[in-house]
């Protein structure tokens, strides 16, 4: 038989182990209590977490809280920009069509008509606000813009087809919806609304026109709506608004001017031009913080620019068909003088700069004007210049507080205006003095000469001006080197013109021609040798490369042409002289004078120390 267990010994067994469990628990717990005690004692109160870890993750995720909320996708701008325009467009549309089909079938009678559209444009511009109470503020603007032009669209009929209304009510009625949206445009701060405003007030004209001059209530009226659109500027960081109100105000003058203009209304068109020009001059004034904190682009640099060339144009055109070209230097004067006398306001250092280089203009224009338009290339080289200089001095690095953009845009608009200048050196002789008689003492040198001066300045400008790493294209380098490819490029074109016209009274002669054909080809041997010393002495592969060029043009000419149409004698002269000069140059180069051999490496290592 088996020994059976005794169930007592494996009772005693079990608590034995319960026992021993119990007792390492127990010993773990007083380990943890006193890890906790220590703990306590060296940090006494509750730290929180760290400050670094907390300003991390805030500085983590607070730009991710103040990025702009990304950019719609094409599909999103189609759906809620295009489709919104179209939308608002054949609304108005069907309104007219509607209107028309009204007519058409008698439905109503005119008032009815009138009275319909009036109630449902002001039904939906009141409807658009419960949808801006809701959050969808681009659809109530859509509403109230097709509620503006259903009212608009009645007042015409109103006027125009059914004559309900004389013309001062149909007016005033225009002008109280225009104030309607400015209102709104103001209360619910909406630049968007008061584009429409904008729109519509100067869309009332057109509407009330009745095909008769009314110079001065048409004036008036668009000063009114520039004036209020400058105030509203000054208020609301708006200078978009100027886009509309400034061309609106060019426009319509412009076809006043094209169908009305007469001389016995000389007085009042200067008059309206001249506060034209002073409600937009006064934009760019005001050097107060908020002031410089609203300035951009439009309000400092194209509209002083666009004004300036308005008001110079209006008042040119002006006194030009009134038989007064006498006065039109005086007015550049005076422009000059308004412009340095705005310099001595409040204002900004952009807006300083953009008048001083127009008073230089002016004052650079304001000799007596005559037929020619050498005159006009003076002043956009005049005009280049001073505008570069402007630049330069603005050109700061991106850290700094400065706006980075305006001395960028008018480096553009210098480049443009040199460019535009040098276009007038190269066909302004061809189109208005192809036949002077007199070589190099003649108004078409002189004026090649200012251009030369002018492209010099500008490279010097450019090449002085302050360089920084992230300077954007076009650099100042790339400035330099176009300009003093210009000033070159000017400069032999010129002499070679003015060497052709001391020959062309013996024109036909073939003595004559073989002597002027030597005296360019000598001339450009000279100039060539001339620009290759001054890129020996500045030490510049620049300005040697276009020496090298000009030489090897000069030798394809030499062996081309003058060696078939040259006589011996010149024939010699020229070879002689064009070896002399090539081995000159070459004996300059193999000398290596100016070090310009990269320096060959030593095969053999040098010892260790």
């Amino acid at each position: 038989m088996g020994q059976q267990e005794d169930p007592r010994q494996s009772n005693g067994e079990v608590a034995a182990e319960l026992a021993a469990l119990s007792a390492r628990v127990e010993a773990l717990e007083r380990e943890l209590a006193l890890l906790r005690h220590a703990s306590r004692a060296a940090s006494p109160e509750p730290v929180p977490p760290p400050p670094c870890v907390t300003e991390a993750v805030t500085s983590d995720t607070s730009p991710l809280r103040q990025h702009p909320p990304p950019r719609a996708s094409l599909e999103n701008r189609i759906g809620s920009r295009l489709f919104n325009f179209i939308g608002i467009f054949a609304l108005l549309i069907g309104s007219g069509w509607f209107l028309k089909l009204a007519m058409d079938n008698h439905w109503i009678g005119p008032l009815g008509r009138i009275l319909a559209g009036l109630i449902a444009g002001t039904a939906i511009i009141l409807w658009s606000e419960r949808f801006r109470r809701q959050g969808f503020s681009v659809f109530s603007y859509s509403l109230k813009a097709v509620g503006g032009g259903v009212l608009y669209l009645s007042l015409w009929a109103a006027f125009q087809l059914y004559h309900l209304m004389p013309a001062s009510a149909a007016l005033g009625a225009m002008i109280l919806v225009t104030a309607w949206n400015a209102y709104m445009a103001w209360s619910q701060n909406s630049e968007l609304l008061a584009a429409y405003a904008l729109a519509g007030g100067f869309a009332t004209p057109l509407l009330l026109s009745t095909g008769v001059n009314h110079q001065i209530f048409l004036f008036t009226y668009i000063l009114v709506i520039d004036i209020a659109t400058v105030v509203l500027v000054r208020l609301k960081p708006w200078p978009r608004l100027l886009l509309g109100a400034f061309p609106a105000t060019v426009a319509f003058f412009i076809g006043w001017y094209i169908q009305f203009n007469s001389a016995d209304q000389l007085d009042t068109s200067i008059l309206f031009v001249g506060l034209f020009f002073l409600t937009f001059a006064s934009v760019a004034l005001g050097g107060s913080p908020e002031a410089k904190r609203t300035a951009s682009i439009i309000t400092e640099i194209l509209l002083p620019l666009g004004n300036a060339a308005f008001a110079a144009l209006a008042l040119y055109s002006l006194l030009q068909d009134a038989g007064h070209h006498d006065l039109l230097p005086w007015v550049m004067i005076l422009f000059a003088a308004l412009y340095l006398g705005l310099m001595r306001l409040p204002e900004t250092s952009v807006a300083s700069a953009v008048h001083l280089s127009l008073a230089i203009v002016f004052l650079t224009i304001a000799i007596p004007l005559k037929a020619s338009g050498r005159w006009i290339t003076i002043g956009w080289l005049a005009e280049g210049v001073a505008l570069l200089w402007v630049s330069a001095h603005l050109s700061v690095p991106k850290t700094e507080d400065t706006p980075v953009r305006v001395h960028r845009v008018l480096r553009w608009l210098a480049i443009g205006a040199l460019v535009l200048g040098f276009l007038g050196l190269l066909s302004f002789p061809y189109l208005f003095d192809r036949y002077l008689q007199t070589p190099f003492l003649n108004s078409r040198f002189a004026t090649s000469l200012f251009g030369v001066a002018a492209l010099a300045a500008s490279a010097w400008i450019s090449l002085h001006a302050r360089q920084y790493p992230d300077e954007s294209s076009p650099s100042w380098r790339q400035i330099a080197g176009g300009c003093i490819i210009a000033l070159n490029m000017v400069a032999i074109l010129a002499c070679v013109r003015e060497l052709d016209t001391a020959w062309s009274a013996a024109a036909g002669n073939h003595e004559a021609d073989l002597q002027r054909s030597l005296a360019i080809s000598a001339f450009l041997m000279l100039y060539g040798a001339a620009l290759l010393a001054v890129g020996f002495w500045k030490r510049s592969a620049f300005i040697r490369w276009q020496a090298l060029l000009l030489l090897v043009f000069t030798i394809a000419k030499t062996f081309l042409y003058d060696m078939r149409d040259l006589s011996q004698g010149y024939r010699v002269v020229s070879f002689l002289g064009l070896g002399v000069l090539l081995m000159a140059i070459s004996f300059a180069y193999q000398k290596d004078w100016l070090a310009l051999r990269d320096p060959s490496p030593d095969p053999t290592p040098k010892a260790g120390r």
